[in-house]
């Protein structure tokens, strides 16, 4: 009953946080999953089966959250098309990728990527050009590469779109909310490639490929109902502050991996 209590927490934080910052709420599942399912999960594959998880999750989760980003108007659908089909393509790629990771290598990349994405976030450094003068290629391989960390380390997108589209002058509120859409894609993708990549791996009894099914039901029934209070609290806070809260708040959980 407490790893129950403690998983429909964990759902109904991440995704107040998926909702509020548009990163679909992975770089919170990861971490909480390696505490979690530390006793129950073989380690050699402890740390595929908390992202393969997390991916699976956030499914839900963006499907929450973008309605209610949606319902605001703020998401900027012209760039989740440029974005999409390339991420779809990295993202399955990356999944796949993790089976020649080990547990060390994949929980050191998370926690460098996060910290490397809040320093970004924190200096606000920006582009002199707006984002509409980007060339397609710039799209194509931008996507591609998102797709592809993000189904390494777990998370919907948010921590590398949200920076993508700030760096090239889009509105904060308006790139949480685009980021929120783009991370739907990239779970599926990614939930999809750790099905096969985790299809023949000897694990417990209610995992799927490396989801931990049990884990995956206790998260969504909580962060569905969470996700959309988080948007329109988005909607609702100074940008500059939501921009810098988002940065200390990747930081923090880059260091929470680094001393798992």
């Amino acid at each position: 009953m407490a790893e129950v209590a403690s998983l429909l927490l964990l759902g109904a934080f991440s995704g107040f946080i998926a909702g509020l910052l548009g990163v679909g709420g992975g770089l919170i599942m990861v971490p909480v999953l390696l505490y979690l399912l530390a006793g129950q999960i073989d380690q050699a594959i402890l740390m595929h089966t908390a992202v393969g998880t997390a991916l699976a999750a956030i499914i839900f989760t963006s499907l929450s959250s973008v309605r209610a980003h949606h319902q605001q108007g703020a998401i900027h659908w012209h760039y989740f098309k440029k974005l999409t089909p390339t991420i779809l393509l990295g993202a399955f790629c990356g999944a796949l990728l993790t089976q020649l990771m080990s547990f060390d290598f994949m929980r050191l990349f998370f926690a460098i990527f996060e910290l490397i994405a809040a320093a970004i976030l924190f200096f606000g450094l920006s582009s002199s050009r707006h984002i509409d003068h980007l060339v397609n290629w710039v799209w194509r391989l931008t996507g591609y590469i998102i797709g592809l960390i993000s189904a390494i380390v777990g998370i919907g997108g948010g921590t590398m779109t949200t920076p993508f589209l700030t760096y090239n002058n889009v509105n904060i509120k308006n790139a949480i909310a685009t980021s929120a859409a783009v991370g739907l894609p990239i779970a599926i993708a990614g939930a999809l490639g750790f099905v096969v990549a985790g299809w023949n791996i000897e694990s417990s009894t209610s995992s799927l490929g490396f989801i931990h099914t049990q884990a995956l039901v206790s998260i969504v029934v909580m962060s569905v109902v969470f996700a959309p209070l988080g948007a329109k609290v988005a909607h609702r806070t100074d940008g500059k502050k939501l921009k810098k809260f988002f940065a200390l708040f990747l930081a923090f959980l880059g260091i929470s991996v680094l001393v798992f």
